[in-house]
């Protein structure tokens, strides 16, 4: 079968159906990543956006639960090179073509996913269609055209949790498959309480602030912050999401209320959300970052981390305030990747320490953050 991506400016690329029969509309970005592709379909911050992978060979290790960062797909649809139709890994239990079919996601590929890439940065994020009806080609661009912009959304109340849960690291697999054994000195640590407000939070943020011995209560994104200061949290941490930041006012003024009351830990739109509140502002970047090999520079301590990213907007470091301290920047585009405050005990970053399959630079942040609720108790 035949599947066709249109374009909202009129470019159209052509190539073979995989994954469901269907026709999904979104913002169209592209991921640089290696591996780590079903990661990249659970990821909850990539609702509303049809991704192009830049690796070109997609689905040869199949599926498998513990791979999932999500309990579905969030991907409006794929765009790859070469889609496998089969799977050869021990682990896999479900080829991806199936697994996409399952979840009502189509895939185009056998086109060149590298002209698609080149467009996509010569004229930013552009608003797409895949289709297998191929037919009636200038209806597809007008749907593109009428679909709704990434900007002034808010799809972070759309994605998140409906009811708070505690989420149990007990049941939790690692990414080999094993249940989920703490780190070495996690055992002699104290349990710690965290809330985690959920705006798409991804499954190993949660893993890895189990390592650190913490018990994780995850709640809705509109929950007030005397509710979650009621539940009497050691400490607060503020998920990745997508969507733009700006219309999450909520969001920004649960922030404000929680700022100086406990320790704060923010990644990604958590980070952005930070940013707005704390008096500066975001914009949105031509096309993003998104992938497994952004190098990050930490400011405090001059080492470079290598790091995962998907995000499409970004925290404007000049227009925050002084009591606010850039800590991150990255390396490819000197944007701001990480900022705390002078006195209160926040801080936060735009990339992904979690990154699952990888890479792992960027661990210490959890003890960094678990250092953070120590002192607070003392």
């Amino acid at each position: 079968m035949q599947a066709v991506l249109a374009l909202e400016d009129g470019r159209i690329f052509r190539g073979k159906a995989f994954g469901a029969v269907a026709e999904r509309v979104g913002e169209v970005v592209f991921n640089t990543s290696l591996s780590g592709y079903q990661e990249i379909f659970t990821d909850p911050s990539y609702s509303g956006q049809i991704v192009v992978l830049t690796n070109p060979h997609i689905g040869n290790y199949g599926t498998s639960p513990s791979d999932a960062e999500s309990a579905r797909p969030y991907i409006e649809g794929l765009v790859t090179r070469e889609f496998s139709a089969v799977s050869s890994n021990w682990r896999s239990t479900e080829v991806a073509d199936e697994y996409l079919e399952r979840s009502g996601v189509p895939v185009i590929a056998e086109i060149d996913t590298r002209a698609v890439v080149r467009h996509l940065r010569a004229n930013g994020c552009l608003r797409g269609v895949i289709s297998t009806a191929v037919e009636d080609i200038p209806a597809l661009v007008a749907k593109a055209l009428a679909h709704k912009k990434m900007d002034g959304t808010d799809l972070a109340s759309v994605v998140s949790t409906k009811t708070a849960y505690t989420w149990d690291a007990s049941e939790a697999k690692n990414q080999t498959g094993d249940k989920l054994l703490p780190a070495a000195d996690a055992a002699a640590k104290d349990t710690l309480h965290v809330v985690a407000y959920d705006y798409g939070i991804k499954e190993n943020i949660l893993r890895m602030l189990a390592r650190e011995n913490c018990r994780v209560t995850v709640v809705p994104a509109r929950t007030s912050a005397a509710d979650v200061l009621a539940m009497e949290p050691d400490g607060i941490f503020f998920s990745n999401g997508p969507g733009d930041p700006e219309p999450l006012d909520y969001a920004i003024a649960n922030v404000q209320a929680l700022q100086g009351k406990k320790p704060m830990f923010g990644i990604c739109l958590g980070h952005q959300i930070f940013g707005l509140a704390l008096g500066g502002k975001t914009y949105k970047l031509k096309f993003g970052h998104h992938g497994g090999n952004h190098p990050i520079k930490n400011l405090e301590t001059g080492k470079v981390e290598i790091t995962a990213q998907n995000h499409n907007f970004n925290v404007d470091p000049a227009s925050l305030p002084d009591d606010v301290v850039p800590t991150h920047v990255n390396l490819n585009d000197d944007t701001l990747a990480g900022l705390k405050h002078k006195t209160d005990p926040m801080f936060s970053v735009q990339y992904h320490p979690e990154a699952s399959p990888g890479p792992h630079d960027s661990h210490y942040l959890f003890k960094q953050f678990r250092s953070m609720m120590e002192d607070w108790k003392k």
